[in-house]
């Protein structure tokens, strides 16, 4: 029986589908914004000692959020015109490409990507580099106390990561990575990988790079939005979730698989967006019990209480 530590009050269908996800597992944990997801509910977490669960990630693989503190005073910004600039500079919405063509050493590592079925995704990869994509993925820009501006955003690994998560949801089928996935209910019972196999490890080296392309995309967009205000940041944040670790809890090494939530050890800082239209904060984690229960693992925030269809 799974160890499981819980952060507000989660619906019954939420900790239904967590329980499922943890009957390989050894920890658990749901975040205080938990809602549910595909399979595994957002917020939440598991730890596994030789499986890691492709459903827990999630198709978005190395969704994120990244924050940069300007010198800027926030009153000084004409904030409609710059709001307006950095919608005609960076691509919005599903499928868009970017109409500014950047470069970047992760694409290389695309083209030559270990796992080869990768590379057939690089122009897709180049093409949406450095778009933001939609739902609940956004620029944004924010006051701090002290009445600086910051800039925050909010995405992931685009299609990229999707195809990516999607061709691995294939061959859990039995098909090619390139074929269709079969997509259960959302209550569908999580998929594992056994680390201890090809298939396991290749998982782990193709999100690796999804993950890595993420981050470079969160850079990207930022330094273009700081390029529209015509300053520099002064002080960044930077973190994601819908990724699985390598970690040591409780004197053992478990793949901790985090859909939604967001890894917070003692001393790192992360970002997390307020639900829209609300405050947004810096967090830094800190060490206790109940951190330690956690998993150390706290909210993504991210502009959303609900999932899409609610």
């Amino acid at each position: 029986m799974a160890q499981v530590k819980i952060f507000g009050k989660p619906e019954p269908r939420v900790l239904e589908q967590l329980e499922r996800c943890l009957v390989d597992a050894h920890y658990g944990v749901l975040c205080a914004d938990n809602h549910v997801g595909y399979s595994m509910p957002i917020g939440g977490a598991a730890a596994y000692e030789d499986h890691i669960s492709p459903s827990g990630v999630g198709f978005d693989q190395g969704c994120g959020n990244k924050a940069a503190r300007t010198p800027l005073k926030a009153a000084d910004v004409d904030v409609p015109h710059v709001m307006d600039e950095i919608a005609c500079q960076i691509s919005f919405g599903v499928g868009r490409s970017s109409g500014w063509r950047v470069d970047h050493p992760v694409l290389d590592k695309i083209e030559h990507a270990e796992f080869t079925p990768q590379r057939k995704l690089a122009k897709l990869a180049r093409d949406q580099l450095g778009t933001v994509g939609g739902g609940n993925h956004y620029v944004d820009l924010l006051a701090d106390e002290e009445g600086l501006l910051w800039v925050g955003v909010h995405f992931g690994s685009r299609g990229f990561g999707h195809k990516t998560a999607t061709g691995f949801f294939a061959l859990a089928q039995g098909l090619r990575f390139e074929d269709r996935a079969k997509e259960g209910p959302m209550d569908s019972p999580p998929v594992l990988f056994d680390m201890r196999t090809d298939l396991g490890q290749s998982y782990v080296e193709a999100m690796t790079l999804a993950g890595e392309y993420a981050y470079a995309g969160r850079d990207l967009v930022v330094e273009r939005t700081l390029q529209i205000l015509g300053t520099h940041a002064t002080e960044e944040g930077h973190n994601h979730h819908n990724f699985a670790w390598r970690e040591t809890h409780f004197g053992n090494d478990y793949w901790v698989v985090r859909k939604g939530c967001t890894p917070a050890f003692p001393g790192q800082r992360g970002f997390v967006g307020g639900s829209m239209g609300d405050i947004s904060v810096i967090l830094e984690g800190v060490d206790g019990q109940e951190a330690k229960e956690a998993l150390y693992s706290t909210v993504h925030g991210a502009g959303r209480v609900l999932s899409r269809r609610q």
